[in-house]
This record gives structure tokens, sequence and C-alpha cells, in this order.
């Protein structure tokens, strides 16, 4: 079975919720033809899109082509909305989620869907979740890398870990928006190309000294981009814990040992990257992440794989049996 952890979707139509709540960074689709649309903030044109996005017909033509099995899906990443107020994202996290659900029910076989909720407030963050996997069958939430302007360590964040632990739900970090260095990224695709990789290596170092791991050992957790830029700098990191007293606050041992315990998705866009990606934290934590349906994503994760040079034992694993235990679910 081939599981692709990391896609994204979006529901076909929803109210303008500028109009209805105000502010002027809501997300609105507004459709060119039976299988395009743009996605407009205000009057500027933030993205095209395809009915890849909200049509799981569509997508399950593209599934079998590419030999995908199961997809989850997961909102685009500026639809968190952290930016705005609370009881308003709310609304637009439940109107996604219940989107979400319904895909899943109606093709139980062939996706499985994640929440997104509103953690600019914890309380209303741990409702939604709980209203997503109780009532929805939601078994995993996306959330960013710097919700609502908090790092993953923050202390307002941790009852929300907690609950993700006490119901069983998976979580999956995406960058929602680039803010390490985004005053120098005006050019070039940067807050992506660079800004992403960047901003996870960041949110993964402060999690892990955080004592997040520390703390909730059963948190199940998994980094977009084959977690960005964090493997390239553990070194660095392992040396500063191991000389300064600061790191070593919150975490009693090397940050190696809490790294292991995180998830990561595939898309490293380098054979090379991958692969140095295994030998540092190992293969039973590596999942299927393609980000279809977009351009910056890998457009075939099954072939690039049978690219990667690695044991078929290994490349099962990665197919399906580390997505299973992500989600808590047994591989039998």
């Amino acid at each position: 079975m081939r599981i692709d952890i990391h896609t994204h979707f979006l529901p076909p139509e929803w109210e303008d919720w500028t109009t209805k709540y105000g502010g002027d960074r809501w997300v609105r689709l507004e459709h060119l033809d039976a299988c395009s649309a743009n996605m407009m903030i205000k009057d500027r044109v933030f993205r095209r899109v395809t009915d890849q996005c909200w049509s799981p017909e569509r997508r399950i033509e593209d599934m079998d082509a590419l030999g995908i099995d199961i997809q989850m899906i997961s909102p685009v990443p500026i639809m968190l909305a952290y930016w705005a107020e609370a009881e308003a994202c709310q609304a637009f996290a439940r109107m996604q989620n219940d989107y979400c659900a319904e895909v899943v029910a109606k093709h139980p076989t062939r996706f499985q869907g994640m929440a997104t909720v509103p953690l600019q407030d914890t309380g209303l963050a741990i409702a939604e979740l709980r209203r997503a996997a109780d009532q929805l069958g939601l078994r995993a939430v996306e959330i960013g890398s710097f919700p609502a302007g908090r790092d993953l360590d923050s202390p307002e964040l941790f009852p929300f870990f907690e609950a993700c632990c006490d119901l069983g739900v998976s979580v999956f970090v995406h960058p929602a928006d680039t803010i390490i260095g985004k005053e120098r990224m005006g050019q070039y695709y940067l807050p992506n190309i660079a800004g992403n990789p960047l901003e996870t290596a960041l949110a993964i170092t402060r999690f892990i000294f955080g004592g997040v791991m520390e703390r909730l050992p059963a948190l199940r957790i998994c980094f977009a981009h084959g977690g960005g830029a964090f493997v390239y700098i553990l070194g660095r990191v392992h040396h500063g814990w191991t000389i300064r007293d600061e790191p070593k606050e919150f975490i009693a041992n090397p940050p190696i040992d809490y790294a292991r315990k995180l998830y990561f998705d595939s898309l490293t866009h380098s054979p090379e990257n991958l692969r140095y990606l295994i030998e540092a934290l190992g293969h039973d934590k590596i999942v299927i992440g393609s980000d279809y349906p977009f351009a910056m994503g890998e457009a075939d994760p099954v072939a690039f794989l049978e690219t990667c040079d690695l044991e078929p034992a290994v490349i099962a694993a990665i197919e399906g049996t580390n997505a299973l235990a992500f989600l808590g679910r047994d591989a039998g």
C-alpha cells in the first residue's frame, strides 16, 4: 500500500469571509471554468489552481496513474488563516474540515483527512480538534510552523499538543508563512524556495530544545519537505547542545534522540538529500510526501523513490508502513 501523506485540497466553493467577518486577507475562490480557478486575496491573484484541488474524481485518476493508493488531504497552508480573529478562523476551519470529512466519507479507501484548527486561540483550537476527531473522524491535523506568531515550544501551544496525544490525533507541520528572513526574500520566489526549509529547520530545533517531545513522547508529529534544512544543521545543533547550557534547559538527552522520534516526508527534491536524511535519522520515520497538486512538489513520488538507490524493504516502509505508524494504525 502506498500512502501520500502530503497533499492539499480546497473546497469547491465557500462564502466571502471578508464580507461576513471583515478583514482583508481572506482567500476566496474565483472559478474561471469547470476545471480552473483563481485563489484571490482582495483583488490580487494569489495562485491559479485546477480541479485537482477540489475534485476527488480527478485526484483518483492521478493517484491511479502514479500508483498511489491513499492520499492524506490537508488544507492549502494559506487557508490556515492564523492572522484572523479567532472565532472567524474557527468558522473557516469548520468549513474546510466538513468538506474534508465529506470527501473521506465518500471515498474511504482512497482518502484520509487532516483537520485545521484556529491556533490563535488554544481553547477554540482544542474544541475544533475534538470535533474533527470525534464527530468527523479526522485522525490528523495540519498546523503551521509558526502558528499565530507562536513557536512550537510556546507554553500556549502545549495544551494543544497534549490534546493531540489524548485524542490520538497525528500532527503534520507545514510552513504557513515565511517569517524567518522574510524582509530579505522579496525576489526570485524565495519565500517558498529558501524560506520554507529555513523556517522548518528553526521550528524543529525549537520544538526539540523546548522539550515538547521530552514531555510528550507519545506525540506523533511529521514535518513537511523532509524537515527542510534541519538535517543539515543537526550536527551544529548537537554541538551547541554539548557545549552550551541554554539548550539543556528542557531536554536531558542529545537532540538527535528526539529527532529520531519525529516523522519527515520524502519531499527532498534530491535522491542524495533523501539518502542523507535516512543515514542521519533512519528510514522508519520517513513517509511519502508529494505536495500534490502544486508545482513545487514531487510530480511522481513513487518514481522518485526508485531513483534513490534504497533497499526494497526501505522503500516498502516509506511507501506505506511508516505512514500507518504515523497515523497510529496497525500495518496488518
